[in-house]
């Protein structure tokens, strides 16, 4: 299983978020994309994607986390 877990705080205005995603197998051979993100402290919105392949769904996670990290967001877990 792939995780990544992504933070942005802006004390000015009081905006404290994070952003996490999870790789994992389905039973059909499937792989799924899990991404989870909402306010620090708070339950998140969750939206599941499928893929065919690991790699795809490597390839969107990565793409997320280019697209986050230009927005101020920092990586605090990648495994």
């Amino acid at each position: 299983m792939h995780k990544t877990y992504l933070i942005h705080h802006e004390d000015a205005t009081n905006k404290h978020r994070f952003y996490q995603m999870f790789i994992t197998p389905d039973l059909f051979g499937d792989w799924s994309l899990i991404k989870e993100w909402g306010r620090i402290g708070s339950p998140g919105t969750v939206r599941k994607e499928w893929f065919d392949t690991q790699e795809q769904a490597q390839a969107a996670c990565e793409k997320i986390i280019k697209a986050k990290c230009k927005k101020g967001y920092q990586a605090l877990l990648v495994a």
